[in-house]
């Protein structure tokens, strides 16, 4: 099922950060906790927070709460299966379905 125009300009909007990029790439590998993202990327984890947070938003990464041996929680967060075509025929598809500009999920 190709995407609506509001779903593909929100992935590609979520996607024009070299942060979630490099976040995708990472989670793709495998699936981490924060703390250890965090450090993978060699960012803080208020800033990592921030992107899973918009990535999570989009659809393309998916979080679960885990508690560990010793009875701490642990939100372990990894790639949501996705594949986007990105040609120009089937953007002028998902350009058929955008919403009206300042109609909610315009992405405006």
């Amino acid at each position: 099922m190709s995407p609506t125009g509001d779903e593909l300009v929100r992935v590609l909007a979520t996607l024009a950060n070299p942060h979630r990029v490099r976040v995708v790439a990472t989670l793709a590998r495998q699936r981490y906790y924060v703390s250890e993202l965090a450090r993978e990327l060699g960012i803080s984890r208020a800033l990592l927070q921030v992107h899973l947070r918009k990535l999570e938003a989009a659809g393309l990464v998916t979080a679960q709460l885990e508690l560990s041996d010793d009875g701490k929680a642990m939100k372990f967060y990894e790639v949501t299966p996705f594949a986007y075509e990105l040609t120009p025929r089937s953007i002028a598809a998902a350009a058929e379905t955008l919403s009206e500009p300042g109609q909610k999920g315009s992405g405006e």
